[in-house]
């Protein structure tokens, strides 16, 4: 089975839904026949708050529905900008930079939504990750900075429009018979757990089948 979430580093949909993944992968660690990878959904202006005072005003919503013992942080935000590269792109590049799992992009979010940096410059964004990465900065924002990693961001977010979704994070479950389901919005585990549980079962219950009877006739 294959765990595709797709994110948004400065959502704070993403952000809370991020106990739930790690859940999720702790739930399944050390198996070999569950793969997960994270890619980039960058939101445009549409998904994006106007002001800081809408802004608060959506992080006390989403704070209260998860029941959160803090408000996050909208000092990052910038009403100049109609899109967040620089903390998205730097992520990506971290990735492709070696820092494969999930602590680069969870110390830019952390940066954002709970210090209230302003991540949504280049230098800001490139010293919360080369520092969470131990990378180095110069070659972390020459990557971050080039086509080929903007290119791989809008090929994963176009990827994510095509699954006729509108919400982040979104996750999308594929076994090897070719089922799939997708979860658009959900922040929670219990979910996650049902639809991997039913997606296994499935796949358990044909690998069964073929050992017992084998594949179907040819005619």
């Amino acid at each position: 089975m294959k765990i595709t979430y797709y994110l948004e580093v400065i959502s704070s949909w993403c952000f809370w839904a991020e106990p739930a993944w790690a859940e999720l992968k702790a739930r399944y660690e050390g198996r070999d026949d569950v793969e997960f990878t994270w890619k980039l959904a960058l939101m445009d202006a549409s998904g994006l708050p106007v002001s800081r005072a809408q802004c608060d005003w959506f992080y006390r919503r989403s704070g209260t529905h998860m029941r959160a013992p803090f408000m996050l942080n909208s000092g990052w935000f910038d009403p100049e900008l109609k899109e967040y590269l620089a903390p998205n792109l730097v992520a990506e590049a971290a990735r492709e930079l070696g820092a494969t799992d999930d602590r680069v992009r969870l110390a830019l979010a952390r940066a954002a939504l709970r210090d209230g940096r302003p991540i949504g410059q280049w230098k800001e964004a490139v010293a919360v990750a080369a520092e969470a990465g131990g990378l180095d900065p110069d070659a972390l924002l020459a990557l971050a900075r080039s086509p080929q990693i903007e290119a791989r961001a809008r090929a994963t977010t176009q990827e994510f429009h095509a699954l006729g979704v509108t919400q982040r994070p979104t996750f999308v479950f594929e076994n090897a018979g070719g089922d799939r389901a997708v979860l658009s919005g959900l922040a929670t585990a219990a979910p996650l757990f049902a639809v991997a549980e039913a997606l296994l079962a499935d796949e358990t219950f044909a690998r069964a089948y073929a050992s017992h009877h084998g594949g179907p006739p040819a005619a």
